[in-house]
């Protein structure tokens, strides 16, 4: 499990730190994170639904917010349980510009009270202290999720 949550972070929110060799794998790492907040054991997700989406932005950090919300965003309109299978990441330079550009392919089902016990609600992801850092080892990331 490369996420572990914090406990002394957020008062009234949850937070997790993850972390992986590279972007993809701290992706990948931190969705499984958010999910698992939401849900207790992420092995009762069946994988039985794919939703693939494209995000893009001019910083990774900002990139990161918004693949979090997208998996919110799924959970809130299709009561998707989603977890990320692959992501990729590339750097297109544009004229002048640096644009990060995001492919997940995410799988899982919708939400069942019986088979997935169910820890909180999670509502959005915060930018509060919100933090994407190069490690010697790799990636790390800190996110609070407002709940």
């Amino acid at each position: 499990m490369p996420y572990e949550f914090l406990d002394d972070i957020a008062t009234a929110d949850i937070a997790f730190r993850a972390w992986g060799k590279d972007l993809e794998e701290l992706f990948i790492a931190s969705g499984d994170a958010a999910i698992n907040i939401m849900v207790e054991n992420l092995e009762a997700i069946t994988l039985n639904q794919t939703r693939t989406f494209n995000l893009e932005n001019d910083a990774l950090d900002l990139l990161l917010f918004n693949f979090l919300q997208e998996l919110v965003y799924y959970k809130d309109s299709e009561l998707l349980m989603l977890r990320p299978q692959q992501v990729n990441i590339k750097e297109n330079h544009i004229q002048e510009s640096l644009i990060y550009t995001l492919t997940a392919v995410t799988k899982g089902e919708r939400l069942d009270p019986l088979r997935h016990h169910q820890r909180v609600d999670v509502k959005a992801v915060t930018l509060h202290r919100f933090q994407l850092k190069k490690t010697n080892d790799g990636w790390t990331a800190m996110v609070i999720l407002d709940i």
